[in-house]
């Protein structure tokens, strides 16, 4: 890619996409955010990615808004206009996706492959945003996290109103949200903030080889679809997410995969899936 405050490497089917602003603990800017969408549609254009990997460089995973944007009243740039205005967006990912993940900062649900957020370092404000809309989060032993908007005069922004108490429940978001205090690894994990924690030298290749078992061993056509279902889950009721999954499950009978995934477990041997 051209621009450099992300950078994007492939490799044994998984993309690895890298916050790029380390001096800043890679506080979002409008740039960061266009570039970010960008290494996302490339990922989920290329047949060849099967699972992606978000993560930060240096010392940080995002640390926020940069400040600059926030002391100079812009918070998210010409990005917050877009979200007031759908027609300025770029194309969705998945034009069949609920609006609620066509906005500026909602998209990484209507991308069809797992998104696992690598948490190295500090994750806070908008960088707890787009972390939360990954579909996993391992974080590094260390890391700090904050919502950090009420100590900024701002409000629970760009859905986290949303994700971050369908993950922990509603009180223990009203606590980080309305507070805004720090909290670390081992807390995120005990509130299901994060799905594991690991000591910083081991995270990323712990992420890899986690990714690399999708990769490797899992449908791709599965992963989206199963993406698809629970991400839309809220917004069903249990009779119409039982009625989603019977659809998708004929339609799986049909599929290439299908026919694969029953012929390598048959014959022993391993997994050749093409995603159709």
């Amino acid at each position: 890619m051209a621009d450099t405050d992300i950078l994007y490497d492939v490799s044994q089917r998984i993309a690895t996409v890298t916050l790029n602003r380390p001096d800043r603990l890679n506080a979002y800017t409008a740039s960061l955010g266009e570039q970010l969408r960008a290494a996302m549609r490339r990922a989920t254009d290329d047949p060849g990615v099967r699972v992606i990997i978000l993560t930060g460089a240096g010392r940080g995973f995002c640390a926020g808004a940069d400040m600059d944007n926030l002391a100079a009243g812009t918070a998210s740039g010409g990005a917050t206009l877009a979200a007031e205005n759908p027609k300025a967006l770029p194309q969705p990912f998945d034009p069949a996706s609920s609006p609620d993940y066509q906005t500026v900062h909602s998209y990484f649900p209507a991308v069809p492959k797992p998104i696992i957020a690598a948490i190295n370092g500090a994750c806070a404000g908008l960088g707890l945003v787009y972390a939360l809309y990954c579909d996993q989060r391992f974080a590094a032993a260390g890391a700090k996290f904050t919502t950090a908007f009420a100590r900024r005069g701002l409000i629970a922004e760009h859905g986290i109103s949303h994700t971050l108490p369908r993950l922990v429940g509603l009180s223990k978001a009203l606590d980080l949200l309305v507070s805004a205090r720090k909290f670390d690894a081992d807390e995120a994990l005990r509130l299901g903030v994060v799905d594991r924690v690991l000591p910083p030298d081991q995270l990323m290749a712990a992420t890899r080889a986690y990714a690399l078992d999708l990769a490797d061993n899992v449908s791709p056509r599965s992963m989206a679809v199963i993406k698809r279902q629970l991400w839309a889950v809220d917004q069903l009721s249990m009779r119409q997410a039982i009625e989603v999954g019977n659809q998708e499950m004929l339609a799986s009978f049909g599929s290439e995969d299908f026919k694969e995934g029953v012929a390598h477990f048959v014959e022993k041997r391993p997994a050749a899936f093409t995603g159709r």
